[in-house]
């Protein structure tokens, strides 16, 4: 059964949705192409138009599912932000509306940075949204409000 988009918590966006026979596809703009719209990527899409539109992140440095290894296994990360030198500043973990953002969501998504060591991490369902400072040295989150503009990083 394909999915039903929701609204999110987050602006809506005019987002180019294709339907071929039953099945609903988005198109991914920084991948450049149509992908299956289920409700893990119906948040990734709003929320990479978020931190272009809204946070001022460049096209350019995002990443979409970013592969790592994490002991020994392969592992993706959902949205991977760089800064201008090339370093992994941001990883961004997205869940479907109906995963409650959990201490064992926010585990995942700690795992995978502690490969990446980014100094934000951020993970959403769509409709809460936990932003984390991260200081690698003291093993600290500090978790803020509101995403910062990406000039601000």
């Amino acid at each position: 059964m394909a999915f039903n988009p929701i609204p999110l918590n987050l602006p809506a966006y005019p987002f180019k949705i294709t339907r071929k026979e039953e099945q609903l596809y988005i198109f991914d703009e920084i991948r450049k192409k149509h992908l299956v719209l289920t409700p893990e990527e119906w948040v990734r899409q709003h929320f990479i138009q978020f931190l272009i539109l809204e946070r001022k992140f460049p096209k350019s440095l995002i990443q979409i599912e970013g592969g790592l290894t994490l002991n020994k296994l392969q592992k993706r990360t959902d949205i991977v932000i760089y800064n201008t030198s090339g370093e992994r500043i941001m990883i961004i973990e997205c869940k479907a509306p109906s995963v409650k953002i959990s201490q064992s969501v926010f585990d995942q998504a700690a795992r995978y940075n502690s490969v990446h060591k980014a100094k934000w991490l951020v993970v959403t369902n769509g409709l809460k949204h936990c932003y984390a400072l991260i200081n690698h040295l003291e093993s600290r989150f500090l978790f803020v409000e509101e995403l910062p503009l990406y000039p601000s990083l």
